[in-house]
């Protein structure tokens, strides 16, 4: 008589050889114990899958990150930006036109254009290598960090927004709102050095708040498109100063007839960092304390959670019992603050002897693009900040130096702002896998323990 515990031979009540169940029946020996049996060939069948290594791991999430879209998005704008360098250069133009005769003499113009150009964007906005001293050679990048101080300050606000789902282009309106706040606390006051620049700070903050919680508010009780509201908020805040600066006893410089603010008090101006001989002020300071402040709201607050779980899902967020609307109204708050913060620097830091409507110089719509080649990350914000400030300072010199319009700058500006908003275009040129379609980790094997009855 055959073992009840060995499988039939055939019939419905057959197993295969590596079958990962084992079956007994009432009454055998072994029905008292619990047994699970794996042969050796069900292991073999089944190879060990190794799983990826550290450096792969980390490899494959630098090649599918954000960050590295963003740096390979400049490299592609710094590689269109020569390409329209070497076309609108002369000596380019000479050579090209006996190109099939002597190429080389093209291929020496356009290294030379190219190079020139970049080599002068470089020392116009980090080191100059020809001046004597390194006091002077270093002047170019505090002329960075200066022109940075705004873009930063305005790409936070612009950021924050993003995080909780807003779109705020309303960047220029609270900027001059905030620095006329400030400049007429500035000009029009007699206060204590120290104490006369920190109120003209807190009134253009409150400033550039306010006229940010327009929005928000709007948006929290009547359901207003925050872009549409922002946009015309723009033109309110434009038109208003302007009428300010043309009015005597407001804004308007006592005896004059130009639409211009008087200078701003001594003590009212943010003190020089580095001295005299540099236009670098106390603005990039507060500005680097606005960055930490931000990042501390949004990665280490319980108001930083409610902001990015409002920006991810608004209804998910009401119904985890976060009030959605009063999150709208805060950071439209903060986000006002830090323009506001912007439109300070300007007329406290950099145009301290009085200003225009032209004080915000184009820097509010600036900050959108620094926020989004930022990722809305307050230190990405920072380092985009930076970046730009260079471009805005070896700008100019680059135009000085080699000839080059400044609105080639412009452009590569434009095209950084394009090449993040199409990804998959970079992951193509540059043949980045897609995070989309990341491999999944291999299941194991499980066996399954049955037990007798």
């Amino acid at each position: 008589m055959s073992d009840p515990r060995e499988p039939a031979s055939g019939g419905a009540d057959s197993r295969e050889p590596d079958a990962d169940v084992a079956i007994e029946e009432p009454g055998s020996v072994a029905a008292t114990s619990t047994t699970t049996t794996t042969t050796a060939a069900a292991r073999a069948a089944a190879p060990e899958v190794e799983p990826p290594s550290r450096w792969h791991t980390m490899l494959h999430q630098i090649a599918t990150g954000n960050a590295i879209i963003s740096v390979l998005a400049v490299i592609l704008a710094l590689i269109v930006g020569a390409i329209m360098i070497a076309f609108t250069d002369e000596n380019v133009q000479k050579a090209s036109v006996y190109f099939f005769a002597r190429p080389g003499d093209t291929v020496v113009a356009v290294w030379q254009s190219v190079s020139g150009a970049y080599t002068a964007l470089f020392q116009g906005s980090v080191y100059n290598f020809n001046r004597d001293t390194f006091a002077a050679g270093i002047r170019p990048l505090t002329e960075t960090l200066t022109f940075a101080t705004p873009l930063i300050a305005g790409g936070l606000g612009v950021g924050l927004a993003f995080r909780v789902g807003m779109f705020n282009i309303g960047g220029r309106g609270q900027m001059l709102i905030a620095a006329s706040v400030a400049g007429w606390i500035g000009f029009g006051f007699d206060l204590p050095w120290g104490l006369h620049m920190l109120v003209a700070l807190i009134g253009g903050l409150l400033g550039g708040a306010l006229w940010a919680g327009i929005a928000g508010l709007l948006k929290a009780r009547t359901g207003a498109h925050e872009v549409i509201v922002t946009i015309m908020l723009n033109y309110v805040a434009f038109y208003l100063v302007s009428w300010m600066l043309r009015t005597p006893g407001l804004l308007q410089a006592p005896g004059s007839s130009n639409p211009k603010t008087p200078a701003m008090k001594e003590t009212a101006i943010f003190p020089a960092l580095l001295g005299p001989q540099y236009n670098l002020h106390f603005g990039f300071i507060l500005v680097v304390g606005a960055t930490v402040l931000v990042w501390w709201i949004l990665s280490r607050s319980s108001l930083g959670f409610k902001f990015r779980a409002v920006g991810e899902n608004p209804n998910a967020a009401r119904v985890a019992g976060i009030n959605v609307k009063s999150m709208y109204v805060y950071a439209m708050l903060i986000a006002g603050a830090l323009l506001g913060l912007a439109g300070v620097s300007q007329v406290l830091g950099t145009v301290t002897t009085g200003f225009t409507a032209g004080i915000d110089a184009g820097i509010g719509f600036d900050a959108i693009t620094v926020a989004l080649l930022g990722r809305s990350t307050p230190w990405g914000i920072f380092v985009a900040g930076i970046l730009f400030g260079a471009f805005k300072a070896g700008g100019f010199s680059m135009q000085a130096a080699e000839g080059v319009p400044v609105e080639i700058v412009l452009v590569v500006q434009s095209l950084i702002v394009l090449f993040i908003a199409a990804p998959p275009l970079v992951r193509t040129i540059f043949r980045l896998p897609d995070p989309s379609r990341a491999a999944k980790r291999p299941r194991p094997i499980v066996t399954k323990e049955v037990k007798a009855k």
